[in-house]
């Protein structure tokens, strides 16, 4: 009975995490979305119209030559990270504001204007799209970022999957081990009651 009642109260203090599991777990399994929710989105690059002589540097662990609608950079990666200079006078590029920088987001949500739109409004190097998307720039890799209300939903889907329900990552994480616990041992007694109760059939039917 000891045994019933435990795997009775485990169960009930279950209820909510399986439903989350099952339900996000056939979301994942589906992925309805995730393909522009994830989009890789990427600057619009130009193929290059002329030659740079570039030095020489045992600082830089990488090179990269691109030109966007913004002209030419220079990206080279140190021991300290990345850093985005001018192909000619090899300085920090002039970093570009207002209209020049919104035209290198709009130039690269060409190809994706279903998803992006253009961009309405802007906060340094992070946009707001027609469409509700919010696209951030890495100036100094020249990379973007974007992420939507299916993007957001679709993380919030993940933190109900792991029982990140709070937002404190120490207290989301005992939550997580304690259900795995809770877990292994409602399965343990289910094991277990249904072991007793094949034992007390076999010695119900012994002559």
């Amino acid at each position: 009975m000891k045994s019933k009642r435990i795997h009775r109260i485990i169960g009930l203090l279950l209820i909510l995490p399986v439903i989350g599991w099952t339900i996000t777990g056939v979301i994942f399994f589906i992925k309805p979305g995730y393909q522009a929710a994830y989009d890789q989105l990427a600057v619009k690059t130009y193929p290059l119209e002329k030659s740079f002589v570039i030095p020489e540097s045992k600082e830089w662990k990488e090179v990269r030559l691109l030109k966007t609608i913004l002209g030419y950079h220079l990206l080279v990666k140190t021991d300290n990270g990345f850093e985005h200079l001018d192909p000619i006078t090899f300085q920090s590029k002039e970093i570009p504001v207002g209209l020049a920088l919104n035209s290198l987001f709009n130039d690269s949500f060409l190809n994706k204007s279903e998803r992006y739109g253009h961009v309405i409004s802007s906060d340094n190097f992070n946009v707001i799209t027609s469409k509700g998307i919010e696209v951030s720039l890495n100036w100094d890799r020249l990379t973007l970022r974007q992420k939507g209300e299916d993007t957001k939903l679709i993380n919030t889907l993940y933190k109900i999957h792991y029982l990140q329900w709070t937002p404190f990552k120490g207290i989301n994480q005992y939550m997580g081990i304690i259900g795995l616990i809770l877990l292994m041992t409602l399965t343990i007694f289910g094991l277990k009651m249904y072991i007793s109760g094949r034992n007390k059939s076999t010695s119900s039917n012994t002559p």
